[in-house]
């Protein structure tokens, strides 16, 4: 998930502060790694979490959504607060609030505590994430340090998310599923007073009022609607317990667009989505997110519920996984240049369609070669390949001075995509489970789970395919770069926009940005 860094252009460090750059650098990046890591490290402790604290199946896919939809519905207000309150002050308040909820997940007594103390880490980590790469682009100069600095931050990203399942099966082997939540905790009280030390706080802007409103209905609405999918199952069509949030949600949804027509300081603008790059691309995130965020859950959930996997060897199964996904990221660019962008994104997608149509001949008795490496791998490198093109079509088609606003939207629409997809998956797997906990039962469910994804995703081959627009318009001179994209577990494309001379065009003052030689806005963060 991208956190969102100030467009300014600070002034280099000098005298006294200049020999704590590398303390600002690193506290960025362990405040990112946690975010990161966060996302994927419970995935191999679901099993031991069930076990313990008796939640069901819904509330186990609630551990992670409740995460992801709270991350991705205040992300970018946390980047919007960085910029009136100060990064500094908002790190700290991001770090704190992460903090506090990993101890109350890492104690809870039942399973409602968890899946409260998992909505405040991701309110935490939304307000703590933007703050990370405005933090590290603020104190280093543009320029070669500047893009060396930002290349650091974006491959701890990837490694935390790449390390999320063996760094989960380590703990809850050896410890307990406990762990995966309070390993947080020292790390994050060490951080937050290397932060108060060494941190200088950046000038805020004019106080100004924030869409806390808009953040407020968006969220609510996708978690309504999350929820009633899953009610589907457990009380039916008809039920009240369905019924209500189902048609709840989307009244939220359409108060939130409502009040972003009138604010006068919207959270996401929505004349960005009048551009058919911008709308098209977003959607196509939207869907390829849904199958790759279900993929590490079911996955995982085969691994160690079909084939008796412990949690360690579970992390480490779905290694090579995570793996591709980066080296799906990295190649993308080349073979971007080569082929085009709408082209990679649909050859992506149809890797990933068909890396989702072999794991869903999965078996109850499956090797581990067939059944979890080479399918996972084809899945991830897919989603890997297509994910940077379509976040240079999403940029692309943004007015100037918005670009840092567009890729934030890509990354909200690919998790909360991720978060809607793994309710309406869980629930078709449950369907066809019928209540059979026997290893043949499970198996049948998880497989019309990927079969019912790979449908999806050539759904949305065919929508790319009409909706896309083939050429990038010629006024953009940027091209994304991403972190882990959907690289590990649960995580998401970076989404950091990187410009011809190497710096990071990032969202966060990108809601006051103006197109080149305008005046700045009052609320502008000159740090």
């Amino acid at each position: 998930m991208t956190p969102m860094a100030d467009l300014s252009m600070p002034a280099p460090p000098t005298g006294r502060n200049a020999p704590r750059t590398w303390a600002v650098i690193l506290t960025a990046c362990v405040g990112q790694f946690l975010v990161v890591l966060d996302v994927s490290v419970v995935n191999v402790a679901l099993p031991s979490m069930r076990a313990d604290l008796g939640l069901s199946s819904t509330g186990l896919q609630w551990v992670l959504n409740a995460y992801s939809i709270a991350f991705a519905g205040f992300m970018l207000l946390g980047g919007r607060a960085a910029d009136l309150y100060g990064r500094k002050r908002m790190f700290l308040v991001g770090l704190g609030l992460f903090t506090a909820a990993s101890l109350a997940g890492g104690l809870a007594q039942e399973g409602w505590q968890l899946l409260a103390a998992r909505a405040a880490q991701g309110l935490g980590a939304a307000v703590l994430a933007p703050a990370t790469l405005t933090l590290l682009t603020a104190a280093v100069p543009e320029g070669p340090a500047r893009t060396k600095a930002i290349g650091t931050w974006m491959a701890v990203g990837a490694g935390g998310g790449a390390a999320g399942g063996l760094v989960g099966g380590v703990l809850t082997d050896g410890l307990s599923w406990r762990w995966v939540l309070l390993i947080n905790v020292p790390i994050g009280v060490l951080v937050l007073a290397g932060a108060a030390f060494w941190l200088a706080e950046g000038c805020a802007g004019a106080r100004s009022r924030v869409d806390l409103l808009g953040a407020v209905l968006v969220t609510a609405g996708l978690a309504s609607v999350a929820y009633g999918i899953v009610q589907t199952e457990e009380a039916g069509w008809t039920a009240a317990a369905t019924l209500v949030p189902l048609l709840g949600g989307p009244v939220l949804l359409a108060l939130f667009a409502l009040v972003e027509t009138r604010t006068a300081k919207p959270l996401m603008p929505l004349r960005v989505l009048g551009s058919r790059a911008v709308a098209s691309a977003n959607a196509a995130m939207l869907v390829i997110g849904s199958a790759t965020f279900s993929m590490w859950y079911f996955m995982t959930v085969y691994a160690q519920n079909v084939l008796d996997y412990s949690a360690l060897e579970a992390g480490l199964a779905l290694m090579p996984s995570s793996l591709a996904v980066v080296l799906g990221s990295k190649s993308a660019p080349r073979l971007m240049a080569r082929v085009g962008a709408k082209n990679l994104a649909l050859i992506g997608t149809v890797v990933t369609a068909a890396g989702f149509g072999w794991q869903s001949t999965m078996t109850a008795h499956g090797s581990y070669l067939t059944a979890v490496c080479l399918p996972g791998v084809l899945m991830m490198a897919g989603a890997g390949l297509a994910s940077t093109p379509l976040a240079s079509l999403a940029t692309s088609g943004a007015a100037p001075g918005e670009a840092g606003l567009v890729s934030g939207l890509v990354n909200t629409s690919r998790t909360m995509g991720g978060a809607l997809g793994l309710a309406v998956l869980s629930t078709v797997a449950a369907a066809r489970t019928g209540g059979g906990a026997d290893p043949a039962a499970l198996t049948a469910g998880y497989a019309l789970a990927f079969r019912t994804a790979g449908c999806v995703l050539l759904g949305g081959l065919l929508l790319m395919l009409l909706w896309l627009p083939r050429h990038r318009p010629e006024r953009l001179t940027t091209s994304p770069t991403t972190v882990s994209g959907v690289a590990a577990p649960g995580t998401s494309a970076s989404g950091v926009v990187v410009g011809r001379d190497g710096s990071a065009i990032t969202p966060s003052s990108a809601l006051d940005s103006k197109a080149p030689g305008a005046a700045p806005s009052p609320t502008d963060n000159r740090g």
